[in-house]
């Protein structure tokens, strides 16, 4: 198995130093006689940020199929929300890579880190459809108050659109001479 291994330190100094989770992560692999294919770290940049530069070769490299398996030392190095973390995780299952974290002794190459995965992928979908029905029901809400949804309508009379296109304009002359782009003109000609 060639695997990638991830590690993050928040701060530079202070004590803090990736070496350690390097190490681990490290004599796990060996363990396992994995081969490690790539060591990508962060350092001096917080989990909260999407954008890491090690993250993103590392994702980068995962598309590329460089790894079979990752490899953190734990959940909060690799993300600090569960959403973000849920992301990364599915897209390595999308690309048939496992997952391990050392800490939490997750491993979605066993049937045990797979239940663990539906299951927190499960949680997610909930979360989404949460999500949806709230902004459905204050759609329902602001409809019930009288407030108008959707784009504005464009106040282009279509009896100016429908003559100017009867004497030959082009959609873009005619948008140009209305102040509205070619598609909405046609858009306005069409609602009739």
């Amino acid at each position: 198995m060639r695997v990638a291994i991830y590690a993050r330190v928040s701060t530079l100094g202070n004590g803090q130093n990736p070496e350690m989770q390097l190490r681990e992560l490290r004599d796990y692999c060996g363990r396992r006689n994995w081969i490690i294919a790539g060591e990508y770290v962060d350092e001096g940049i917080s989990g909260s940020k999407e954008k890491r530069p090690g993250l993103d070769r590392l994702m980068a490299d995962a598309h590329r199929r460089k790894f079979d398996v990752a490899v953190v030392w734990s959940f909060d190095r690799m993300a600090r929300s569960v959403s973000h973390l849920l992301r990364a995780l599915e897209t390595f299952n999308a690309l048939g890579i496992a997952f391990v974290s050392l800490r939490e002794q997750i491993d979605t190459s066993t049937p045990a880190g797979k239940m663990v995965f539906t299951v927190l992928g499960a949680v997610a979908e909930l979360e989404r459809s949460l999500i949806a029905e709230r902004v459905r029901a204050g759609l329902r809400n602001a409809r019930a108050k009288g407030k108008k949804l959707g784009r504005p309508r464009s106040g282009v009379d279509q009896a100016v659109v429908g003559r100017l296109r009867a004497q030959g304009a082009s959609w873009r002359a005619i948008g140009a001479q209305l102040g509205v782009s070619a598609a909405t003109a046609l858009h306005v000609f069409r609602r009739a």
